[in-house]
């Protein structure tokens, strides 16, 4: 029987930005196959192409060379099945939280003109996700009524609400304290087990990275290259007590050499 194909392939991907007459590569045929429902991180220094990557599978922007595929299908443009979360949770002051997360709603098609007949079932669905995240109260408040973490959690509801198959996350707790990010883990965790979609996070924690994924990948320095894969073979659910159990700290130490060993 012939293994299911990739629903995230990007094949020998190069990407070059270029500007005042200078061309500047940021990643350097990066390869990568993402199974449906997977959870996957991607860590690596700073500046190393991490972000381009996302960018690349939502079809926000286009490879210099090689091929992005999604579904089987190349990546011309953007695409309305993605989902996005980023470290500033970027609420619009002046809507409730509610609104917020309906937002997009408003804006992705087909979802704009079933929203407009009739929002009641959209209306629930924003509501039973409040509740999954601990913000069923506070459907009604202002952004500035909410603590950051709680900002973040209305941020990742409103990255769902059109149920995407693919949700990317850019360092979605990078400005939390650590209290508040391990707590969204959890969370994070929660929304991925019931949603079964298919999860790519960039980060720079390597706990975190090792709590949430099902696989990590490490980038070169720029220009990036996609120079090692972990699986993390850990029971499910994970919990914070986990984080201080051997086998895990040996999973980040792992991938903490490779990325230190990329920097030389």
């Amino acid at each position: 029987m012939n293994p299911s194909p990739p629903f995230v392939e990007l094949k020998d991907v190069t990407l070059e930005y270029t500007g005042d007459g200078a061309a500047t590569r940021a990643i350097e045929r990066a390869s990568v196959s993402i199974a449906r429902g997977e959870f996957v991180a991607i860590a690596g220094p700073s500046g190393c192409g991490k972000t381009t990557i996302l960018k690349l599978v939502a079809g926000l922007l286009k490879a210099t060379a090689g091929r992005v595929n999604v579904k089987g299908e190349l990546v011309r443009g953007p695409l309305k099945i993605v989902g996005m979360a980023f470290q500033n949770p970027t609420l619009l002051p002046w809507r409730t939280t509610l609104q917020n997360v309906l937002l997009p709603l408003e804006i992705v098609q087909p979802h704009k003109s079933q929203y407009r007949k009739n929002s009641k079932p959209y209306r629930e669905a924003a509501h039973a996700l409040l509740a999954t995240v601990g913000l069923a109260d506070f459907a009604e408040r202002q952004p500035w009524q909410l603590s950051g973490g709680m900002q973040q959690r209305a941020s990742l509801c409103r990255a769902l609400i059109h149920a995407p198959e693919i949700l990317l996350l850019d360092e979605p707790f990078g400005a939390l304290d650590a209290f508040t990010r391990e707590e969204l883990w959890g969370v994070l965790q929660t929304l991925w087990q019931k949603r079964q979609c298919t999860v790519i996070l960039v980060t720079h924690d390597l706990r975190e990275a090792v709590y949430l994924a099902n696989t990590v990948y490490v980038m070169s320095r720029r220009p990036g290259r996609l120079v090692y894969r972990a699986a993390v073979n850990l029971p499910r659910p994970r919990t914070l007590e986990d984080t201080f159990k051997p086998e895990f700290t040996e999973a980040v130490h792992a991938i903490r050499r490779q990325i230190e060993g990329g920097r030389e």
